[in-house]
């Protein structure tokens, strides 16, 4: 199984997308700082993941999320979300 997240950054409202294998493992290296591109952005937390069993359809999803249709779906799927959360910023990843 692999895992499309989003975070955000509770420090600037920011999103990033990302994919791996073990999602625990992953979240772990993000607030622990030991992922170059979202360090200074800590601490984050996971807004939303979806499953897919398998890895190329995996990287595609991410690649989608950080395309302008994969960024509309995002604020259009987390509405909700989002209008119960005060962003410090507009802009997502």
């Amino acid at each position: 199984m692999f895992y499309v997240y989003i975070l955000q950054s509770e420090k600037d409202g920011k999103l990033y997308a990302g994919f791996t294998s073990d999602l625990r493992k992953r979240l772990l290296k993000h607030n622990s700082g030991k992922v170059f591109s979202t360090k200074s952005r800590r601490p984050l937390k996971l807004i939303y993941c979806e499953v897919c069993t398998n890895e190329q359809d995996a990287k595609q999803r991410e690649k989608y999320f950080k395309a302008g249709a994969g960024k509309k779906f995002i604020k259009n799927r987390l509405r909700n979300y989002f209008q119960g959360h005060i962003m410090t910023s507009t802009k997502i990843f």
